[in-house]
């Protein structure tokens, strides 16, 4: 969609390059939402794309993701053999259910930016324990885990003027065992439940649930628990007024999901890694 009020469009190439934000500013990465609607208030954008941003670092402490990888690279990347939880990357992804078009276009970035309860790259980062790493205007730079980051729907953690620049995963996180689960109400519909579990080396067990909750929830335990342990930790963590309501699912269809999700995936943890 042409955006007709848009009247300057300026690319800064480093950080001291960017102009100071104001009013009708937005920054613009993939675009793919940006340009799917009117956006009326709109009169400058600022594109990162001339940052040339590396979409993906593997450093000793894990993997660095920036905000302005698309999609299709992060699922092309080819991680290091020990890191066991690297398929979860390419599950998440697939969650999108988007065209090619719209996987070439799209950014992790973005995804998180957007702090809709579906976004796919919400419940991998937030999974993988993963921590956004906001520059703020006046030049200085801000931590946030992901499960905190996505405050609820259409609300991240940014304050005018802020720039999400990456996400840092940890290699212990991408060195655990997982399990995945994912419902929609149709073949090719979003995501109205999406569950991750991941057991660490030293046994203990993590349940991130997604989708079908306002923001991303997680469950830590220091061992496995049994069924019900599970269970009254769900109950405790997740009130009813936090499962989300739309056209993708209802409240009580999303809660009974979240537990049988949360169910399968204890029980497939349990047993020995193959």
């Amino acid at each position: 969609m042409d955006q007709n009020t848009i009247e300057t469009v300026v690319r800064p190439a480093n950080r001291r390059a960017f102009p100071r934000f104001e009013d009708g500013d937005a920054f613009l990465a993939g675009g793919t939402w940006l340009f799917s609607e009117p956006q009326p208030r709109l009169r400058r954008l600022v594109d990162l794309s001339a940052c040339a941003w590396d979409p993906l670092t593997v450093e000793h402490w894990g993997l660095a993701i920036a905000s302005t990888c698309t999609v299709a690279a992060l699922d092309a990347f080819q991680a290091p053999p020990e890191w066991t939880a690297a398929p979860l990357i390419s599950q998440c992804c697939r969650a999108f259910l988007a065209s090619f078009k719209i996987w070439n276009m799209a950014t992790v970035g973005g995804n998180l930016c957007m702090a809709l309860p579906a976004g796919p790259m919400i419940s991998l980062c937030a999974a993988l324990e993963g921590t956004c790493i906001t520059w703020t205007p006046l030049g200085g730079e801000r931590h946030t885990r992901v499960v905190d980051f996505v405050q609820g729907p259409l609300q991240p953690a940014l304050k005018p003027g802020d720039i999400l620049r990456r996400i840092d995963l940890p290699r212990e996180a991408l060195m655990r065992r997982f399990a995945f689960r994912r419902a929609s109400l149709s073949p090719l519909g979003r995501s109205g439940v999406l569950l991750i579990g991941t057991r660490s080396t030293t046994g203990g067990f993590t349940l991130t649930v997604t989708a079908s909750t306002r923001r991303p929830v997680q469950i830590d335990f220091k061992w496995l628990p049994v069924a019900s342990e599970l269970r009254d930790r769900l109950e405790v963590a997740i009130p009813d007024s936090l499962y989300y309501d739309d056209i993708h699912g209802a409240p009580d269809w999303r809660r009974h999901m979240t537990h049988v999700f949360a169910e399968e995936i204890r029980a497939e943890l349990r047993r020995p890694a193959s």
